[in-house]
């Protein structure tokens, strides 16, 4: 039994090896590397990905995993084997030839995708997202599923929800945040953005940002913070996980609350306990979770009323000479002003699952093939001035914004409603303990770290993401506390 347990964890640190260098070519691509070399390190990161298939898929694997699954005393073996067994029966049937192909189309296509957004022209990435979608169609049969082929997908990024969860939870939410969104456009408060407005360098924006990331303890001999088309943050291990950013010097906004949000991200992999180094299990349990950590450093913390009151003063050592008589209650209005926008990334707190839905019913709808690439545009400006009232005028600030489709995640979207509901189940939680707004004050977050750490961090993928929530919380999903935050928050700031 120990050979044999011994041998299982030297094919998981030879499949996590792969895995690394795959994630670093990944970051290399969307940050540094020539358009040139697009071509080839897209064959190269299929072939590296169609080796880690084979690992998962091997007759050695599936060995390991019938031989040792319930006989091992060591827990972490024990769920490093449930893990392993759930990637191998949704994966041998996907030839290996066949997900070579589809990593390399990934490659390509997401290349494609930043040229066709900057050149605002869907009809380029239509091809591409059109063998995407039918990979993904392919492999959600090659997958299974009980009721929805879209439950395929989703299973992938967060396991135990479905297309009947969401279809359950959204409707109510989208109600309660179209209604308050009325509500606020009826307001007589306006908050003003014009004065974030105006020449704000990068590499100042650079300089807070970085304040910021280590004021929240992101650990910078564990990571760095790069440029990119569009943000992301990845771990390669939990001693190097990096965080990317956008800068926009007229509004400041994009490239500090991103880069907040990616470091939430970041913080989560630093803090995986070390002991689940070269297994799946060394990586968050699902994206939702993820998103649960980005958007409550990025929300609850950085968008709040106590940091403001802290940091306002450091802001403006970085900010241009506009902001330096410009009022902190002016400030704090106009970062959080509630207004329809085209741009996901850019939305407010209140508007932001909004696009998220938009997302969902158009990926449910194209997985299912009741509707085709094609029609994509069209539809996609029709669902936007549905929800939001507003319509975009280019597929480059509609249909092309966002990076996810061009590498086929499809079933990802959702995720980040999901994270959003479950960072506020969270922050009710972590209230009963800290006192969060004193803590923020403060500018100390080390509390407020240690407290996501144990409860969540540390874990890894060792839980599945509605058992930490359960474990937390003592609670299953409950969006009410969603809806309540965003109500209170504001009812105040619009004197509703």
């Amino acid at each position: 039994m120990g050979k044999t347990e011994t041998a299982f964890k030297q094919l998981l640190k030879e499949q996590a090896s792969y895995n690394e260098a795959l994630g670093l070519m990944a970051w290399d691509l969307r940050t540094k590397a020539p358009k040139k070399s697009v071509t080839n390190r897209s064959e190269v990161m299929g072939t590296l990905a169609q080796k880690v298939h084979e690992i998962s898929t091997s007759d050695r694997m599936k060995a390991y995993i019938d031989e040792l699954d319930g006989k091992t005393e060591d827990p972490i073996v024990q769920k490093a084997l449930e893990e392993a067994n759930e990637t191998y029966v949704r994966s041998v049937n996907i030839p290996s030839e066949e997900y070579r192909e589809y990593v390399t189309l990934q490659s390509k296509s997401e290349s494609v995708w930043e040229q066709a957004k900057q050149d605002d022209d869907f009809n380029t990435f239509q091809p591409y997202l059109e063998q995407l979608v039918a990979y993904n169609q392919k492999f959600a049969d090659y997958w299974g599923y009980e009721h929805h082929i879209y439950d395929a997908l989703l299973h992938a990024f967060e396991p135990g929800v479905t297309v009947g969860v969401l279809d359950d939870v959204f409707p109510p939410v989208r109600k309660t945040l179209t209604d308050l969104l009325g509500e606020i456009q009826q307001s007589a408060v306006k908050p003003d953005p014009s004065v974030l407005q105006g020449h704000f360098p990068k590499e100042q924006q650079r300089a807070f940002s970085l304040e910021v990331l280590k004021r929240m303890g992101y650990d910078f001999d564990a990571g760095r913070l790069d440029e990119t088309v569009h943000p992301f943050a990845i771990g390669l291990n939990s001693g190097d996980v990096r965080v990317t950013t956008k800068y926009d010097e007229t509004d400041f906004r994009t490239a500090v609350f991103g880069t907040i949000h990616e470091g939430g991200h970041a913080l989560y992999e630093q803090n995986i306990d070390p002991k689940l180094a070269f297994t799946p299990l060394a990586t968050g349990t699902s994206m939702g979770i993820h998103e649960s950590q980005s958007l409550f450093w990025e929300n609850f913390v950085s968008r709040s009323e106590a940091f403001w009151s802290s940091h306002y003063d450091l802001f403006k050592q970085y900010a241009p000479h506009s902001f330096q008589s410009l009022n902190l209650d002016r400030f704090y209005a106009a970062i959080n002003e509630v207004k329809p926008s085209l741009i996901r990334i850019e939305a407010d707190e209140l508007t932001y699952c909004l696009h998220i839905m938009v997302r969902y019913e158009l990926e449910k709808e194209l997985i299912s093939g009741n509707i085709k690439v094609a029609d994509l545009p069209e539809l996609w400006n029709e669902k936007i001035e549905q929800y939001l009232g507003i319509r975009p005028s280019s597929d480059k600030e509609g249909v092309l914004q966002d990076v996810h489709w061009s590498g086929g995640a499809f079933g990802y979207f959702p995720s980040y409603a999901l994270g959003y509901m479950y960072a506020a189940q969270f922050h009710n939680t972590i209230k009963q303990s800290i006192d969060v707004p004193g803590t923020i004050e403060q500018g100390d977050f080390s509390h407020i770290k240690t407290w996501l750490t144990r409860n969540i961090h540390q874990h890894g993928k060792t839980k599945k993401p509605l058992q930490i929530l359960q474990d937390v919380t003592k609670e299953d999903l409950n969006p009410r506390y969603l809806t309540d935050y965003l109500t209170a928050k504001y009812t105040k700031l619009y004197a509703l």
